[in-house]
């Protein structure tokens, strides 16, 4: 059975991964949160979770890693989920980084720390999701070169932090690299330009995530959309890359390594 540890264990997509590592029949050794939402100590007691309780809720990661197998870190905070990385880096534990938002800088940090232990980082973990990256690519492909216009558009919830999402960066990414645009961030005036690739942002409600990439050429338009119904489908995909990672060696991977694609 995987000892799974979770850092952000009182947020939502922390009790989502909690919920689904139950089902899944892994063993929660503990949670890791900010000093003030410690309360009780209790994780089941915090959460609400009748079968957690008894298990350690804590602020001190060293400790609660030292216990894990596999550690999923969905804090919400760029800078904490770098410095979990580096805790577990220095353990030699596996990590699953599910945190979004983060600077180029912060993974480049990531991919020091994966020299000295298993490091998975993906903008978005679901399953779905990462088929979309590789439909977009495989689309990209097809029609360079080709008079096509990508936009890219994503609706969230109206407390997300971040905007653009990681997962419509990634996206952008994607086309960029196949046709040498230039992702551009919620143009504000003008006609569209040659040699861009659009993105697009909504915030409202309580939409967990919706993303569409376009390409709109003469007389015809392609979209590709995944929506996201739960928060579960990003927690069962972590679940599942913890799962995935637990015995691998030293290195950075992500979700494409899991679904073998």
């Amino acid at each position: 059975m995987i000892k799974l540890a979770v850092c952000g264990a009182l947020g939502r997509m922390g009790r989502s991964v909690l919920e689904v590592a139950l089902e899944e029949g892994l063993e929660v050794v503990g949670g890791l949160e900010r000093p003030e939402r410690v309360g009780s100590g209790d994780l089941g007691k915090e959460t609400g979770i009748k079968e957690l309780e008894g298990v350690p809720l804590t602020a001190e990661p060293e400790e609660l890693f030292k216990r894990a197998d596999v550690v999923i870190e969905f804090s919400g905070d760029p800078r904490a989920a770098v410095g979990y990385a580096g805790v577990a880096s220095a353990l030699g534990v596996p990590i699953v980084i599910g945190t979004t938002g983060l600077e180029e800088s912060d993974v480049e940090e990531l991919r020091r720390f994966s020299e000295s232990c298993a490091l998975l980082y993906s903008p978005n973990m679901s399953l779905g999701v990462n088929l979309l990256f590789r439909l977009v690519e495989f689309a990209a492909k097809a029609l360079k070169g080709k008079p096509f216009d990508e936009e890219i558009f994503e609706v969230h919830h109206r407390y997300k932090k971040d905007a653009p999402s990681g997962t419509a960066i990634k996206l952008a990414q994607i086309v960029a690299a196949v046709t040498g645009k230039e992702p551009v961030f919620c143009r504000k005036e003008g006609p569209r330009k040659d040699g861009e690739v659009g993105l697009c942002s909504l915030r409202g409600g309580d939409v967990v995530g919706e993303h569409t990439v376009f390409f709109f050429g003469p007389e015809e338009r392609l979209e590709l959309t995944h929506r996201a119904g739960s928060r579960k489908v990003f927690a069962r995909g972590a679940v599942e890359a913890a799962k995935w990672i637990k015995g691998k060696p030293p290195g950075f991977y992500d979700m494409f390594d899991v679904l073998g694609i």
